[in-house]
């Protein structure tokens, strides 16, 4: 059974930091391209980071470019997601993801939720004013 667990949500000052983990089991995590989406109150689920198996290339969303960090342990099947100089904008639920596609080093493709197989259920982050 395949499972993504996430942790280390909570609520922070504006201009905090938190750092979410992600630990996997029950698939091969080494060869999965992982990526982190969260969903603002009433919005879609949208990108956040993601981090290639091959190359541990990696890529951000504009919003969130030189604040959030995104880094992965393959001996702890586990990702993770520094984020520093939090903002309230960036309240919401995050969301680790798993896949085992494979688009080259094309790192675009992994900005879309649905090329995802696997989701975690989810950590909030509350950002206060």
């Amino acid at each position: 059974q395949v499972q993504l667990v996430e942790s280390g949500g909570g609520l922070v000052q504006t201009g905090g930091s938190l750092r979410l983990s992600c630990v996997v089991s029950g698939r091969s995590f080494s060869t999965d391209t992982m990526g982190w989406f969260r969903q603002p109150p009433g919005n879609e689920r949208e990108f956040v980071a993601t981090i290639l198996w091959s190359n541990f290339d990696t890529a951000y969303a504009d919003s969130v470019k030189g604040r959030f960090t995104i880094a992965r342990d393959n001996a702890k099947h586990t990702l993770y997601l520094q984020m520093n100089s939090l903002k309230p904008e960036d309240t919401g639920v995050y969301y680790c993801a798993a896949t085992a596609k494979n688009f080259g080093s094309d790192i675009r493709h992994y900005y879309a939720t649905d090329i995802y197989n696997y989701w975690g259920q989810g950590t909030q982050v509350t950002v206060s004013a």
